[in-house]
């Protein structure tokens, strides 16, 4: 039997409908908006996996090439390994609904979703959150949901619901939150430097939105019958809970003020060790419970001290920022590089610039693009003093390479100002909380620092929370300790002006708009404060680029003229490369970039393509070289790949028998353009040369060689010589 429910957001439909496919799943929702379909199915473990203290959750989105009517590419013609979109949507999945599972599940969870259909209208991300839920939401797996999920533009000034692609070309907003009927969970998003006032405005929006996608879940639940199933989180021994405790809580709280993080970690160790050395009789399970009270204990010191106390681990203030240095310029053959250090976080970042041959590709469901700005971060294991395998970019990575991407993004300027392809890599060297906004600061300063001609700095801060019961407090700036044992990490990055990106997780079922509105006014006030540090080592871009960036110099070509500057087969533009050794890109609509490190290359190039496009005129006088010598005339190219008739009665200013007697193959001449038809055919004149040179000279007849050399000095480019028989 199928069971469906449907809500109409800006005049359009969608649907979720369950029943009818996938049905060995514990629940399976078919997503629909448009065109565009989405399948995800939820499973759990019939048994807890054993001796392990976290929740099994594992999501993965996956996108088939079917769905947007095209055969994947490659040698295999099936889909591979996720590509960036979709450990991206992944992520975004995971991230609300791995909060709303109950402590102490330890059953392993897998949501699986499928976009089935893509109309290039609809985005699936959103209907992939919404449909994680649903699945959930009518299954026997304990989920505190359901959550619903939108995407929230604002279009000439009015937000929309679930904005199509084209809508979002002209949005200056583009959020996606996920939220409970109470409280906003999630936050994930990017702006045109949108100030924070309408940014919370449109995230109060996104809250009222998603009541109706939730209403639509419980709709579809009371159809099918379900029941919530219960779950009761295994009980602590409460005598060892007690020995721990008697142990551990007094140097727990001499630890709270341990402001190195090393030392800290290595004071933690021993003190751990010595509770589990107090177990190892007992069952097998203590030793879990063991790690599971220490944490506990952590937690509650950590937040105690906050709540009353209003301190924080490393003796800051609620709002202190930490202690900041900049540098730049630190490695001498990049193009652009800053170290940036906030406390114990570090990240070195570089920016390098390209050319068009150097975007990226991307080819997926929404069809073929090229991406002219990459930012790439990279987590190394030695960051936090650990030993592991390096097996290329994390999840994790590539989601914090997104956030700051998109910080970055609005401030760099258009490709018709900078024709470079950019290329920014953030290496943390050190870490302590907040890496990715450190890599943002970073990024900026390095951009700056490459000549890069950004618009305005920008800076990103780490927001915290932490609650009991009325108790809220809002931290500014946290580190490793306070995301790990606190209630929120929402990460706000911008100029001056506003917010290009931002990024909210919840561990606990929501926050307050009061909240929201704090978070977002402390960040402004850090971000500010932040920037004003960057501004003391650079304050505005290097006026020249690096030495060692190529030089790209733009010209406009009648596209009718491209053919002739390629060349039969490539040949023309291979020549002026292996001439100057540049790069030549030329698209399609005629505009050319010429790059070499080399400045003068560059233009030389930029000259010969001009000399290649230039339209004859009539009137005009070239240097050209005879290509053939005909009966009637020779053919004489003035330009690379355009020649002209220069007829035997137009050679000499006296009656000729042969060509041959005047000119020779491969000979360069001065000739004067004295038609051009209808047809393009050029007609050329030595003879016009050589009596105006004889008029200048003011002589009655000159011998033919000295009158023709004569000719050919009235026109000759500088730093050539013609030559003459």
């Amino acid at each position: 039997m199928t069971y469906r429910t449907e809500v109409i957001l800006e005049g359009k439909p969608l649907s979720i409908e369950a029943g009818r496919v996938a049905r060995a799943a514990d629940g399976a929702a078919w997503v629909r908006s448009g065109d565009t379909v989405v399948l995800v199915t939820a499973v759990a473990s019939k048994q807890p996996r054993e001796g392990i203290d976290f929740f099994p959750l594992t999501v993965d989105y996956q996108e088939r090439a079917y769905a947007a009517g095209k055969i994947p590419g490659g040698f295999f013609k099936r889909e591979g390994r996720p590509h960036e979109k979709e450990t991206l949507t992944s992520r975004l999945i995971d991230r609300p609904i791995r909060p709303l599972f109950p402590a102490g599940y330890h059953q392993d969870v897998q949501i699986i979703a499928t976009v089935l259909s893509a109309d290039q209208e609809n985005d699936p991300d959103v209907l992939a959150v919404v449909g994680a839920s649903a699945a959930l939401t009518i299954s026997p797996i304990p989920f505190l949901g359901p959550i619903g999920c939108v995407r929230v533009g604002r279009v000439d000034g009015r937000f929309v619901v679930n904005p199509t692609y084209a809508q979002l070309e002209e949005s200056d907003l583009d959020m996606v939150l996920a939220g409970t009927g109470a409280a906003v969970v999630m936050v994930e998003g990017g702006a045109r430097e949108v100030p924070e006032e309408p940014l919370l405005d449109a995230l109060l929006f996104g809250q009222r939105a998603l009541q109706a996608i939730i209403q639509m879940q419980h709709d579809l639940a009371r159809q099918m019958g379900v029941t919530r199933p219960g779950f009761v989180t295994p009980p602590v021994d409460a005598a060892l809970q007690g020995r721990i405790e008697a142990l551990c809580r007094p140097r727990i709280r001499e630890l709270a003020f341990v402001p190195e993080k090393e030392e800290q970690k290595a004071r933690r160790k021993v003190l751990l060790d010595e509770a589990l050395a107090a177990v190892t009789t007992e069952s097998a399970g203590a030793t879990l419970q063991v790690k599971e009270i220490f944490e506990e204990l952590e937690k509650q010191e950590m937040r105690r001290l906050i709540l009353e106390e209003g301190r924080r681990a490393d003796g800051r203030s609620v709002t202190q920022v930490r202690p900041i240095t900049c540098e730049v310029g630190v490695l001498p053959r990049t193009h652009g590089s800053a170290l940036f250090t906030r406390g114990q976080t570090q990240a070195l970042v570089t920016t390098t610039l390209g050319t068009s041959e150097d975007e990226q590709r991307l080819d997926d469901i929404e069809g073929e693009t090229f991406k002219r700005f990459m930012l790439h971060y990279n987590f190394p294991p030695f960051s936090v003093g650990e030993v592991k395998f390096m097996r290329g970019a994390s999840r994790r990575d590539i989601g914090h390479g997104a956030l700051a991407e998109r910080a970055i993004q609005p401030v760099l300027p258009g490709k018709e100002e900078f024709p470079y392809t950019v290329r920014i890599v953030s290496d943390i060297l050190e870490s302590n909380g907040s890496s990715s906004m450190a890599t943002v600061c970073g990024a900026s300063l390095s951009l700056m620092d490459a000549g890069v001609p950004v618009r305005a700095a920008v800076a990103g801060v780490a927001m915290g929370l932490v609650k009991e019961g009325d108790k809220t407090v809002v931290l500014t700036d946290i580190q490793g300790l306070e995301d790990h044992l606190g209630d929120m990490d929402f990460k706000v990055a911008g100029t001056r002006t506003g917010v290009p990106s931002i990024q909210m997780d919840i561990k606990i079922q929501g926050i307050t708009d009061a909240v929201l509105r704090q978070a977002l006014t402390q960040a402004r006030q850090a971000r500010l404060e932040v920037l004003d540090i960057m501004g003391r080592a650079l304050t505005t871009p290097r006026p020249a680029l690096s030495p060692y960036a190529p030089r790209i110099i733009s010209l406009k070509i009648p596209v009718d003229k491209i053919r002739e500057v390629i060349g039969p087969g490539g040949k023309i533009i291979r020549g002026i490369v292996e001439q100057t050794g540049v790069k030549i890109d030329i698209e399609d609509d005629g505009t050319v970039a010429i790059a070499s490190v080399d400045e003068a290359a560059a233009r030389k190039a930029m000259e010969i393509i001009g000399r290649i496009v230039e339209v004859p005129e009539v009137g005009k006088v070239y240097l050209g070289k005879v290509v053939k010598i005909m009966d009637f005339g020779a053919f004489v190219e003035i330009l690379p790949g355009t020649d002209g008739l220069l007829h035997i009665s137009q050679i000499s200013e006296e009656r000729i028998k042969r060509v041959e007697d005047v000119l020779k193959e491969g000979e360069e001449v001065m000739v004067k353009v004295i038609e051009v038809d209808r047809a393009g055919k050029i007609r050329l004149s030595r003879r016009e040369l050589l009596r105006e040179a004889t008029e200048k000279a003011g002589t009655p007849g000159p011998h033919p060689a000295e009158a023709r050399r004569a000719g050919d000095e009235t026109r000759v480019p500088e730093g050539k010589k013609p030559s003459g028989r």
